[in-house]
Parts: C-alpha cells; sequence; structure tokens
C-alpha cells in the first residue's frame, strides 16, 4: 500500500502519499495557495514566494510548492503575517514592472494583474528602476517583451524541461537577470521552433503571439479581395473558452456563424484540408510499405513545430518525413486553384486566412516550399486568442449566436478529420484508411484505441491481412526525441509515426487560449479538448476521409489519382536542413 502522510491544512485534516508538496496537499483539499512560478508537473522553484505557509514550530515562510509534507505537519496558509508578506512581494514584482496593463496583450488574463487585485495592492511603495524595454520581433511567431518578464522561469521550464530545446535560458543574476536567448540573441536566431510553448507557459504578457489581426481587417475591407478562413480542428474545441462557455465542448456551428459575421467571403473548413491529407498522406504510406527500396519508417509532417524541429535536431529524418503539406496549406492551394477556377476568380485576388491552434502555423505559412505559382497557399495565419479579439472588437457575443454551417465545395469532412486536433487523431485517421485500402474489407470498428491518450509514446501493430505494420505516436518533441533515438539506435523498429510538437497534439498548442496555473492543478487540459474532438468524430454519419464526397469530386474533377502528377505538384513539398543558430 502506499505510504500516506497525515496532516493537518487551516484546520483540515489532509492525508497524502509520501513525497508530496505542501501546496500539493493543499490543493488535494481544495485551499487555495498563490504560486506564480509553479507549474504542475513542469516546474517547482519556489522563486516567487507567493506560496509562503506557516508551519507550527518552524522558523520562517517556507515555500509551499517545495516543501514536502511531513506527519503530523500543522500548516497555515491565510493568516494576516502571510497575506501582508504576499502582498508586499507582489509589491516588489511590479517595483520593475511594465505597468502598461491596459495595452498589454495579456490584460484581464494576467496571473499577476489577478493576485494584485486579490490581495489589495493599490499602490508602488516600492518603484525604482525598470527592466531593458527592448522588443524581440524578429521571430515569425512570438513577440518577447522584457520589460513585462517577471523571472518566474516557466517558460525556461517549458522550453527546456517539457520540449527539451533550450531556445531560452537565463543569463546574469539579481536584478539584472535576463530571461531569454544566449547572448542577447532574437528567437529568431535559435534553435526555437516556433512551438509557442514558452506563451502558454508564461503568466504575464513578456511571450506573446505575433499578431496579425490588422491584415486581416485590411483584407477584409479591401474590395478588390475575395477573403476566404479556414479554422483547424482543434479550434472548434476551444473557442468557446474565451467566451466563458464550458471547457471540452466543441462551438463548431458558432465558429462558422462567427466568422460569416466578420465578412469573410467564405468559411471553408481545414478539415477538409485534413481528409485530403489522409489521402495524399495513406497513398504515401502504401507506396512506401510496397517498396523495399523505400525510406521507413515515415513520420508525419502536420505539425510545422515538429517539421522545424526534424530540420534543425534530426535532419538526418527528414527522407523519412512526409512529402505532404500539412491540411491548412492543402486547404489553402485548392482554395487559389481548385475553387478558383470552378468560381472564375482570379486566385491572385484571393486571400486565405487559417485560424490556427498554434503560432508555429504563422512560421509555416511563410515557407518558400509552400507556394504554387508565386502564391502562397495561405496568406495569413491568426491564432484562436486573435480570432476572440476580433470578436469582440467586432461586437459579436458568440454564446448567443445561432449555429451555422461551413461553406460546401471546401467544408464537408468526416470524423476522421476532427481528431486530427488530439495527439494520436493524424494516425488513427490515416489507420482508418490504410486499413480498407489494403486490405479491402469494411472497417466495423473505426476507433483505433491504442493510438488514443496522452501518454507520451504510444505504440501499437496493426495488421493489414497478414502485414504487420508498427506504428508509434509521440506528442512533445522531448518525446519525439525518445522515438527518434530508439529508431536510430535499432532498439525499435517502425513503419509509421505520428509526431505533434505540443503536448497533447494541437488542443494545447501555442496560440490556444491560455488557462492560469490555478486553474490547470485540477484539470488535464490534454483530455479535456480532446474530448471534444472525439465527441465531434462519434457524431459524424462519415468516419473515414475516403468516404468524403468532396473528396472524391475533387479527385475525379480536378486532381486526378491520389498521389498523381497533379496532387503531388500541388499537395507535397519538399524540406531541408536548418541550423540551431544563425552566425
Amino acid at each position: 500500500m502506499e505510504n500516506m502522510i497525515n496532516l493537518t491544512i487551516d484546520g483540515v485534516a489532509v492525508s497524502v502519499p509520501a513525497g508530496s508538496t505542501v501546496l500539493e496537499a493543499a490543493r488535494a483539499a481544495n485551499i487555495n495557495i498563490p504560486t506564480l512560478c509553479y507549474l504542475k508537473d513542469v516546474q517547482q522553484i519556489g522563486a516567487c514566494r507567493l506560496c509562503l505557509v506557516e508551519i507550527e514550530k518552524q522558523r520562517g515562510l517556507p515555500a509551499a510548492c517545495v516543501m514536502p509534507v511531513a506527519e503530523g505537519m500543522i500548516v497555515r496558509t491565510n493568516t494576516p503575517k502571510l497575506r501582508e508578506q504576499r502582498k508586499i512581494n507582489l509589491e516588489l514584482l511590479l517595483a520593475s514592472h511594465n505597468r502598461e496593463c491596459t495595452s498589454c496583450v495579456r490584460s484581464e488574463n494576467c496571473e499577476l494583474q489577478a493576485l494584485c487585485r486579490e490581495y489589495g495592492v493599490k499602490e508602488y511603495p516600492y518603484d525604482g528602476a525598470k527592466k531593458d524595454t527592448s522588443i524581440d520581433l524578429l521571430s515569425p511567431s512570438v513577440v518577447r517583451d522584457n520589460s513585462k518578464c517577471i523571472n518566474c522561469r516557466r517558460c525556461v521550464a517549458a522550453c527546456n524541461n517539457v520540449q527539451e530545446i533550450g531556445a531560452i535560458g537565463v543569463s546574469n543574476r539579481g536584478f539584472k537577470t535576463v530571461i531569454g536567448p544566449i547572448y542577447g540573441r532574437s528567437l529568431a536566431d535559435t534553435s526555437c521552433v516556433n512551438c509557442g510553448q514558452c506563451i502558454t507557459a508564461c503568466p504575464v504578457g513578456a511571450l506573446h503571439e505575433k499578431e496579425s489581426i490588422d491584415e486581416v481587417w485590411e483584407a477584409l475591407g479591401d474590395e478588390s479581395k475575395y477573403v476566404v478562413v479556414q479554422p483547424a480542428p482543434a479550434v472548434r474545441a476551444s473557442i468557446g473558452e474565451e467566451f466563458g462557455m464550458e471547457m471540452g465542448v466543441a462551438q463548431t456551428g458558432r465558429l462558422v456563424a462567427a466568422l460569416r459575421r466578420l465578412g469573410f467571403n467564405k468559411v471553408f473548413d481545414t478539415n477538409f484540408g485534413a481528409d485530403l491529407t489522409i489521402i495524399e498522406e495513406g497513398t504515401e504510406l502504401i507506396q512506401r510499405l510496397g517498396d523495399k527500396n523505400a525510406v521507413l519508417p515515415m513520420i508525419t509532417s502536420c505539425s510545422p513545430g515538429w517539421v522545424t524541429y526534424c530540420e534543425k535536431f534530426y535532419p538526418e529524418f527528414i527522407p523519412n518525413l512526409s512529402s505532404c503539406k500539412s491540411p491548412h496549406e492543402m486547404e489553402g492551394a485548392m482554395v487559389k486553384t481548385y475553387f478558383a477556377e470552378k468560381m472564375g476568380i482570379d486566385p491572385k485576388s484571393i486571400v486565405v486566412v487559417s485560424v490556427m491552434p498554434c503560432v508555429a502555423k504563422k512560421y509555416e505559412a511563410d515557407r518558400p516550399e509552400l507556394a504554387n505559382d508565386g502564391m502562397k497557399d495561405v496568406d495569413i495565419v491568426i491564432t484562436v486568442r486573435e480570432l476572440a479579439r476580433m470578436i469582440k472588437q467586432a461586437g459579436i457575443d458568440f454564446a448567443r449566436l445561432p449555429e451555422e454551417k461551413f461553406d460546401a465545395m471546401l467544408g464537408e469532412s468526416t470524423g476522421a478529420a476532427d481528431i486530427f486536433g488530439a495527439t494520436g487523431g493524424v494516425m488513427e485517421a490515416a489507420l482508418r484508411t490504410v486499413y480498407e485500402k489494403v486490405t479491402g474489407n469494411t472497417l466495423d470498428k473505426v476507433d483505433f484505441t491504442e493510438v488514443r491518450g496522452t501518454t507520451g509514446v504510444k505504440e501499437a501493430t496493426i495488421d493489414l491481412n497478414g502485414t504487420k505494420v508498427n506504428v508509434a505516436v509521440a506528442h512533445g518533441t522531448a518525446n519525439a526525441k525518445k522515438v527518434l533515438e530508439a529508431v536510430k539506435s535499432g532498439e525499435k523498429t517502425y513503419h509509421f509515426i505520428e509526431v505533434m510538437c505540443c503536448p497533447g497534439g494541437c488542443v494545447t498548442g501555442g496560440g490556444q487560449p491560455i488557462v492560469s496555473s490555478k486553474d490547470l492543478q485540477y484539470i488535464d487540459l490534454k483530455a479535456v479538448r480532446a474530448k471534444a474532438l472525439y465527441n465531434e468524430d462519434a457524431g459524424k454519419k462519415l468516419r473515414k476521409s475516403h468516404e468524403n464526397p468532396e473528396i472524391k469530386a475533387i479527385y475525379e474533377n480536378f486532381l486526378g489519382e491520389p498521389g498523381g502528377h497533379k496532387a503531388h505538384h500541388l499537395l507535397h513539398t519538399t524540406y531541408s536542413a536548418k541550423t540551431k543558430y544563425e552566425v
């Protein structure tokens, strides 16, 4: 049996496993202790000194996040002394902080701001010298504003401990401490893969996405432009959170209605692009499996952060990458070719806007490899957070919108496309199609539960009429590293690997709504948002990509055979090795 420790917190008897911290014990008893530097399962360093507690018969005020529990311990979390000390610590943080809160992207969703309200901070008694006010704007995806940094190191932990990339670190000591890349470099000149996990880890406005809202408004206001929008699968799983709606419930119909009211000429669905991706990727996998000289394992290429990670950290695996473009890039290519041709629209007048759960998509859209005839497949990428700001700017009451449907031609999708946003979803969607194409049998049970869930690395063996196919799923680049190293050493033999750059997949991408560290103590964000997508999938009549009637039509009327010359020209690409640090 697990060894349990009994203690008392604010008069409440608590029993927790040995090795727990006082903070964990308090949370187990639904007693809130404020934190700033603490991030569950990511970092506990006691740096911010806000989780201070009083422990009977102990001197000083220890930090609850690093204080282990002991049998019979008596803890107090809410005394006049503690409240006063926490207020002083907040005032000290504000002394060097850029307090232009009204213009800050994190205003009203800032953990520092929220704690200052809770503890009645109304003045700045320790006002002093401010931090460096330079802003790093060179990254295509992430903006760094160190004037708002509070040295909590949560971004450092996310980058180093979760993703194991190491683009951000700590330099100097004391007041001169700087959080950022080494030698004062820009993020653009580092090993950064643009995943944005540093953004979602940051409790303040020191890190945020490079905003493209003004570009979208400008395009919508230009009568010479035909502006098309497409939201990714994971967007419907999270957009409601920005308007106080229940977490884990997809808001697909209201999302469509909101986009239509913003003035877009067409509201298409990246899910269509996801179904298209499965047809092309599945065909590529089948071809590789049937060619003894083909490079295996084949690895998915839907996640731009993962592709960049591969280019920078494991270039020897570039030949393993699927040549397929990601779903929104495929969708963009079809908008500017197939749709433009059918509608008689000059493709040069079309502006394709992608709403993504990911900030790496901003970098991806600018890749020269992802263009046709000198035109980018996707012109502008905005995050879920940016879309929410646009909806609010337009005065749209999202929660009261009616449910509407995507526009036809490039808006139909199957359940297989919905699950693209969760780790394991691309793999499962591909297996549904590949199984039927290879075996000729109808797949009655379409749920490949072996590749679902939030375990860091998942494995399965699929029997395709006697051909055993070994597959693996990894989410987060640290887990991708484990899989790639196992393949390199010969420890593991796979035929097909799915990699998503962000932990949990797109549902917790760097462009998703930011959830406070306080709330993250009580929910598994990856699982809750993924549930919304699996529910969408389960509710669809068609759940296999190759059953999508619009997909069938686009091959019959435009693309020809999957993997054929025209499809390859428009829907596939190449990648190349990149250095971790620019000279």
